[in-house]
């Protein structure tokens, strides 16, 4: 029970968020959390156009996955996506964009931690991704 009252919880700030719609200026800083997180932690970030927020639940050693992604300029976010997926430690799930831009994110040792992994990380300098 309680870890679905802290979905209902990541839910709400889900929701939250996107009421709060994008800054009035450009300059204006978007509230952030890139991670190392815990479990039922958000991470909050944006890739391209699109803002995500992506949490997790241990399951069985593994990390149970919820992202939502949305397009920031939507100030009615008629466009949100989302998935669920289960990494097991070590592994990585990889979220594309239009714009050709790629958030990794990848469950850590024990599934205690979901981050994200900067590109560079994820292919050695000289070796493009395909």
């Amino acid at each position: 029970m309680l870890s679905l009252s802290r979905t209902y919880a990541a839910a709400g700030a889900l929701v939250f968020l996107m009421a709060a719609g994008p800054p009035a200026h450009a300059d204006q800083h978007v509230v952030q959390n890139l991670g190392p997180v815990g479990p039922h932690e958000a991470i909050l970030t944006t890739v391209g156009n699109k803002s995500v927020i992506a949490f997790y639940s241990p399951d069985r050693g593994n990390c149970a996955v919820h992202v939502v992604e949305w397009n920031s300029t939507d100030v009615d976010a008629v466009s949100t996506a989302g998935f669920q997926t289960s990494l097991s430690p070590g592994q990585m799930a990889v979220i594309n964009t239009a714009e050709d831009r790629s958030l990794y994110l990848q469950c850590g040792e024990h599934a205690e931690s979901l981050a994200i992994v900067p590109t560079a990380k994820v292919f050695p300098v000289g070796t493009p991704p395909k």
